[in-house]
């Protein structure tokens, strides 16, 4: 029988002091939930924006948390962003996944997916062993400003170092495996380049790069991210080849060019990451020569080929409402109206942010179709087509 003083049990407050922080569970480490989660409950967690102060903004039983470090200029428009995660953050994702950040910016929360272009486990250096540095690991995402981008321009020009930022787990299945395949293709444009540069670093990391040809383009030399590094490998490695390919001088890069640059393209297995039309092409390229199944596409934007009407969107279990216009995906309604919506990629892939249709209509915003009360729905690429409810 479990002793109890006042109507308090040991038993309770122990389950209570080991309950894991959120996506910090680890099999057999008992002793570290305790100590996570008897910190993080005596702190309070909170974010500073909570108007509360924390022993250590990375303290949370809750939500990941990270923050930025150091922030490295890669281009006139991109930069590296380290960021030393908090408590639960998963260091041994696949070289090629991606993270969620979100990021506070005039008092809104505003969320995007970047590539994670550090190897698993990194710790800042290069080889060598690390184990004496665990508590230091760090990870980093590089992030090109885009015109339309809100968020990536205020990363790129007004991030500071010290930022505290929201972090989602690493997911996706553009991932380099182990140990490499004995040949391989990477085809890359603007800042495409960023999974596959963690593909790179991990390969020369692990002192194990096979045959790899690289083919990048960018309009300008100046332009290439990590274009330094990426000459350093090719230098070093004997078995890797850095193709770069400029636009404003060669015009755009042609598929046909391949069988010149890299003539034995058919054999390699293919990672291909870049704009939705060179994307496009590459992938009828390969289904033509019939090897599509060696193909993998990271795809960083959908396609939209609809717009809703627009409509208000109410939100059943957090008993909130938003008009929105067409444009406005219902998972931009959701946050901006401060309801905790369910996300992943934030682009039509991994399936994380869907939810039940209750009341009214939606659409697709890649291909206009419309959905109603009982079906579920990816509210990042879907938007009001009039009044909706939404079960969340």
């Amino acid at each position: 029988m479990a002793s109890k003083t006042g109507g308090f049990s040991v038993r309770g407050l122990r389950e209570w002091l080991e309950a894991p922080v959120a996506e910090g569970a680890t099999a057999g480490r008992t002793k570290l939930n305790a100590l996570r989660g008897a910190a993080a409950r005596i702190t309070t967690p909170l974010l500073p924006d909570d108007y509360l102060h924390l022993v250590n903004p990375l303290w949370s039983a809750r939500e990941l948390r990270g923050r930025i470090v150091a922030v490295r200029k890669e281009t006139s428009d991109s930069v590296t962003l380290v960021i030393k995660p908090g408590w639960g953050f998963d260091f041994k994702f696949s070289p090629g996944q991606y993270i969620g950040i979100g990021v506070l910016v005039e008092g809104r929360w505003h969320w995007r997916s970047y590539s994670l272009t550090c190897p698993p486990d990194w710790t800042g250096g290069g080889l060598g062993d690390e184990s004496q540095h665990k508590a230091k690991r760090l990870i980093s995402i590089a992030v090109k400003a885009m015109p339309e981008g809100f968020l990536s321009s205020h990363l790129v020009n007004g991030v500071a170092v010290g930022s505290v930022v929201r972090l989602a787990a690493p997911q996706g299945g553009f991932v380099l495996p182990e140990p490499p395949p004995a040949k391989v293709l990477f085809l890359t444009a603007g800042s495409g380049i960023t999974p596959v540069m963690a593909m790179l670093r991990t390969m020369d990391r692990r002192g194990v790069v096979p045959d790899v040809v690289h083919v990048h383009s960018s309009r300008t030399a100046d332009d290439v991210m990590f274009g330094n590094e990426l000459r350093e490998l090719h230098d070093r490695h004997p078995s890797f080849t850095a193709d770069l390919h400029f636009t404003g001088e060669h015009g755009k890069f042609a598929l046909a060019e391949l069988d010149e640059r890299v003539p034995d393209w058919r054999e390699r297995d293919t990672w291909a990451c870049g704009p939705i039309g060179m994307l496009d092409e590459i992938e009828k390229h390969w289904a033509a020569a019939g090897i599509l199944d060696q193909l993998h596409v990271e795809r960083f934007e959908i396609e939209r080929s609809a717009t809703g009407e627009g409509g208000t969107v109410t939100f059943a279990r957090g008993g909130r409402s938003l008009e929105v216009d067409g444009a406005t995906t219902l998972l931009q309604a959701g946050e901006s109206a401060g309801v905790q919506m369910p996300f992943g990629c934030r682009m039509g892939i991994c399936q994380t942010c869907v939810v039940t249709v209750t009341e009214g209509h939606v659409r697709d915003l890649r291909n206009g179709n419309e959905r109603r009360a009982g079906d579920k729905v990816q509210t990042c690429i879907s938007a009001a087509a009039g009044d909706c409810t939404l079960d969340v």
